[in-house]
């Protein structure tokens, strides 16, 4: 194992800037961004490397964040963070499972660059306020009520029923029957009430442009669009962002990645992401730590 502190640290940046970004490609810039200012530093000057790299990758980040607010405005349709492969070992952690969960990455879209920074290193990595405030350049007292009002935010959106893994498989094996059978009922009965479908085509693949509610509309959409499909569709659960997901292939070839959120026995959101530009990295497990 490497004894640079950059190597060590790599996942964990990884993940930093994946939870404040939602792209693993924008994420992967920002981590090398890191390395190239790491690079030239005087590391021996470097008294905690951790802090000093977390500080960085998040500065970046940020800086990040504020170049792609444009591009997300102009996207076509819904936009859903950018879908990873991951470990059942991830799944272990259930802090890292739910802070990397498409559902709260999405609820963390709605907040402001800084308060997604504090919220993330404070809350998921649990950095010290003192240091979270060298990161995002505010005194310790504007970080401590940034904190608090993303927190507020937060909780007010985010699901907040955990599921055991079994539980969730059972759930997305019937909802995979159910499809696989076209029987629009039995898919209705696998659906919550409240259910809601977000679909990101990105203007490239065909997908609604915006959520669909409810359990008849999402079941016909689906069985709808199943019985389009120009090939043979094959649907496998996999590990997606820390939870049970879904492959979607068309003839073999990788069609789209679902995440799904599940409470009391039954799904209540279904996130679809079928833009291919997307999709590119879901043949090898994200390194993910913190």
């Amino acid at each position: 194992m490497s004894d640079d502190p950059f190597v060590t640290h790599r996942n964990l940046l990884f993940t930093v800037a994946y939870e404040m970004l939602g792209s693993a490609a924008d994420a992967e810039d920002v981590v090398q961004d890191t390395w190239l200012r790491w690079a030239v530093v005087d590391q021996h000057e470097v008294r905690d490397a951790r802090a000093y790299l977390v500080r960085v990758v998040t500065r970046q980040a940020l800086n990040r964040l504020r170049t792609v607010a444009r591009r997300r405005e102009d996207y076509v349709g819904e936009w859903l963070p950018e879908p990873l492969l991951t470990s059942p070992d991830v799944a272990d952690d259930v802090g890292l499972a739910e802070s990397v969960s498409i559902a709260l990455l999405t609820v963390l879209e709605t907040l402001r660059p800084a308060e997604r920074a504090v919220f993330v290193l404070r809350e998921v990595f649990d950095v010290p306020y003192d240091e979270i405030a060298d990161a995002v350049d505010r005194s310790p007292a504007a970080v401590r009520q940034i904190a608090h009002r993303a927190r507020d935010h937060v909780a007010a959106r985010r699901p907040r029923v955990r599921v055991d893994r079994a539980q969730q498989r059972e759930v997305v094996d019937r909802f995979v029957a159910a499809l696989e059978s076209g029987d629009v009922q039995s898919l209705m009965d696998v659906l919550a009430p409240d259910v809601v479908l977000v679909p990101d085509g990105g203007g490239i693949a065909g997908a609604a442009r915006r959520p669909l509610v409810g359990p008849d509309r999402i079941a016909r959409y689906l069985v709808g669009g199943l019985g389009k499909a120009r090939g043979a569709v094959t649907m496998e659960p996999t590990w997606l962002n820390g939870a049970v997901g879904l492959r979607v292939a068309v003839d073999g070839t990788l069609a789209a990645a679902v995440g799904l959120v599940v409470e009391g026995g039954r799904i209540t959101r279904l996130f679809g992401v079928a833009n291919p530009d997307k999709l590119a990295r879901l043949d090898a497990e994200a390194p993910l730590a913190r």
